[in-house]
């Protein structure tokens, strides 16, 4: 359907778009513009009866100061404690009563809310989350500060504080970014800054980043897009915008960290384990698809070249793998997770990865490297374009981080247009060890054999965002 303007001189039109992209497997998206500056982006799919709506807000720990870490998170959590027009709990159970699925979740660089609905439940969802943009002070007080405090340093404590490797994204974080870097503390933030978040913290928060002029709406799905832009303007339109937000704090570093940075942890862990993070070109970089590439044919699975040294050949691991943390406003993080087999030492584990990285740079990856490679990105991009809910991800992840929804639709043709020169020279110059921060763990027990983990590279998306779960739920009861 073409694009068009539900009400006339509501929206305006911004470079949208109704026809397919070369590389967008025949997907499309249409943009608007509401007066009080909510970009909206649309896409229509009526393959099954269902509407996905997203919403970024352009606000995540990178913008916190020292001293309130953690506070994008805990307001992420305070949003799903009622609005003017919603009580308590009442967002949850209004959505899941109406047969749908919600969530949030905090990063480094955004806040989303998210909601899969039946298609004819979908102005239900705009309208929830237009009341909680347009009114969520209403209902902030002291009680649901409280509550939400003390669900987020459970999590802490659940999540990272008390699990076996639980705080090694944290502390390889703080080592790849330095002192007063705004990626230096990771989005659950600390527990004493928890404490010492106040309500009016909270409350300036929330007038500092909760404006419609500084989100994304998707709605991605079994849609009319003249009426659901009629529904957009209905609820979020008369939200007044907000001007006073500051900019990101510079997240610009060298390209190379110039020194091998170095921590050994002594806990409670099943197994010793070797981790370490690279410095990698920002995201939305063609080099960066490079680097995506590079770690896939290293650590991307079972026919990847570290599990087959170190797993099936040398058997000196129980578990290797090499992911990739794309992030736009900092250097990507390439993230190397390594647990040992038995008694085996770190220095003979990484002894072998600095071999095979080297023969890499090198070498460079086979032509059937490149091709599996290439395909195991481009199953995983068209999954998540496939379904609603993670193409309206990613249409607002594109709008908010590189102004340009668009590119979503051709993000899978931009890893297969790599080229096997380019992935060799992006590992040649990154994936060297002057460019890592390293954490060694070393158990202070013996292991016990029913608990050792044989789980590789955990998903650096969840180990950098941080969401608001079912807790709500049970904490407003």
């Amino acid at each position: 359907m073409n694009d068009r303007t539900a009400i006339e001189g509501t929206y305006m039109p911004m470079g949208h778009t109704a026809t397919a992209q070369a590389g967008s497997g025949g997907l499309t998206a249409t943009e608007h513009r509401l007066a009080n500056g909510l970009r909206v982006v649309l896409s229509e799919d009526h393959l099954t009866p269902v509407a996905a709506v997203c919403l970024w807000y352009d606000v995540g720990s990178r913008h916190e100061v020292k001293g309130r870490t953690g506070l994008a998170h805990l307001f992420e959590h305070l949003m799903f404690q009622g609005s003017a027009q919603v009580k308590g709990n009442g967002h949850f159970e209004l959505v899941q009563g109406a047969g749908g699925s919600l969530n949030g979740t905090t990063s480094f660089e955004r806040t989303n809310y998210f909601e899969t609905m039946p298609t004819h439940q979908l102005e239900l969802a705009l309208w929830l989350e237009a009341d909680r943009m347009g009114s969520l002070l209403a209902a902030l007080d002291d009680e649901s500060m409280e509550n939400q405090r003390d669900v987020v340093k459970n999590e802490r404590r659940q999540r990272y504080d008390n699990v076996p490797y639980g705080t090694a994204f944290e502390k390889l974080t703080a080592l790849a970014y330095p002192e007063g870097h705004p990626y230096h503390h990771t989005p659950i933030g600390s527990m004493a800054d928890l404490d010492a978040a106040t309500l009016e913290d909270a409350r300036a928060f929330f007038r500092t980043y909760y404006a419609p002029n500084n989100a994304v709406l998707s709605v991605v799905g079994d849609i009319d897009p003249e009426q659901t832009l009629a529904w957009i303007e209905k609820y979020f339109g008369s939200i007044p915008g907000h001007d006073g937000k500051p900019a990101p704090r510079d997240g610009t570093l060298p390209e190379i960290i110039g020194e091998q940075l170095r921590e050994v942890v002594e806990e409670e862990v099943p197994a010793r384990a070797l981790m370490a993070a690279y410095r990698l070109p920002h995201d939305g970089t063609r080099a960066c698809d490079a680097a995506d590439l590079a770690l896939t044919v290293l650590g991307g699975g079972e026919s990847s070249r570290l599990y087959n040294r170190l797993v099936r050949r040398d058997r000196t691991a129980v578990a290797a793998g090499f992911g990739l943390l794309r992030l736009a406003g900092a250097p990507s993080l390439g993230w190397l997770d390594v647990k040992t087999s038995g008694d085996v030492e770190v220095p003979v584990i990484e002894s072998a990865i600095d071999e095979e990285l080297a023969r890499f740079a090198e070498e460079g990856p086979t032509a059937e490297e490149m091709e599996r490679a290439q395909a195991q990105l481009e199953r995983e991009w068209l999954d998540r374009l496939g379904t609603v809910a993670g193409r309206a991800d990613e249409l607002c992840r594109y709008a908010v981080l590189f102004g340009d929804p668009q590119l979503a639709l051709t993000a899978v043709q931009r890893v297969l247009d790599v080229t096997a020169e380019e992935v060799q020279e992006v590992a040649k110059a990154r994936l060297r060890p002057d460019n890592r921060a390293v954490l060694v763990y070393e158990p202070t027990a013996p292991a016990d054999p029913e608990t050792e983990t044989a789980e590789g590279t955990e998903d650096l998306e969840s180990a950098a965002t941080v969401e608001a779960t079912d807790e709500n739920e049970e904490a407003a009861k």
